[in-house]
């Protein structure tokens, strides 16, 4: 499925839900469970099993080793510099179910000392769009009335 037929469909794609964290959580350095959840989305969205060398992950979990050696947050990578432009640093992409962002939060959830999500962070914004993407296929498959 090309890009425009999704954005025809109304579908939002991994890659466009990574940039959405980007917009929403952007100045938060990278921790490890943001690399977890950005390593997740896109193995669902590549349909690989390993991350992409050079690709979105594997820059999250750099940033988060070396964000954890740093103590200034000022010196951290930030989110936005990792997740900005996502969508053409997939090799593949594709719209985001909910089955990807149950995916997503787990791997969130497990890599946090805390146990929790954040809101507007990776996970937050996969779930955000899997919802969309959910009510969109609702309209789009309901019949429509006949006016008159």
């Amino acid at each position: 499925m090309s890009g425009e037929q999704i954005l025809d469909q109304g579908h939002i794609t991994i890659g466009e839900a990574l940039e959405a964290t980007a917009l929403t959580a952007g100045s938060r350095p990278v921790d490890y469970s943001d690399a977890a959840a950005i390593q997740a989305a896109e193995v669902r969205a590549t349909g690989r099993t390993n991350i992409v060398p050079g690709g979105v992950a594997a820059a999250a979990q750099s940033a988060a080793t070396r964000n954890a050696r740093l103590t200034r947050d000022d010196e951290k990578t930030k989110l936005s510099e990792i997740l900005s432009e996502a969508t053409s640093k997939l090799p593949a992409d594709k719209p985001v179910t909910r089955r990807d962002a149950e995916g997503v939060i787990g791997a969130e959830l497990r890599n946090d000392p805390n146990l929790t999500t954040r809101p507007g962070g990776v996970a937050a914004s996969l779930a955000a769009a899997a919802r969309i993407n959910q009510i969109n296929n609702l309209n789009q498959s309901s019949p429509k009335k006949n006016e008159g």
